[in-house]
């Protein structure tokens, strides 16, 4: 799932198509919000034993939930 939208992300940067950007936030959005319930339950559930892997996965995933946010919010005002 991430490395199809990794790949259609980048595919919109290069034929510079604001509707495949569009989707491919929209795409970015749902995966990292299913990752982030994962890496959490795998915390909770004492399946990541490693720490600081563990918070750093979670801290990509937030940065690239808060950063896709941020791209649909700023497509909704009409800047680019």
């Amino acid at each position: 799932g991430i490395l199809v939208a990794f790949l259609a992300g980048l595919g919109a940067i290069l034929f510079e198509l604001p509707g495949m950007s569009l989707a491919v936030s929209s795409m970015f959005v749902l995966l990292m919000a299913g990752l982030i319930l994962y890496e959490t339950s795998r915390i909770i559930h004492g399946g990541e034993t490693n720490y600081i892997m563990a918070t750093v996965s979670l801290y990509v995933a937030i940065f690239n939930l808060f950063t896709s946010l941020l791209h649909l919010l700023g497509f909704m005002n009409g800047e680019d």
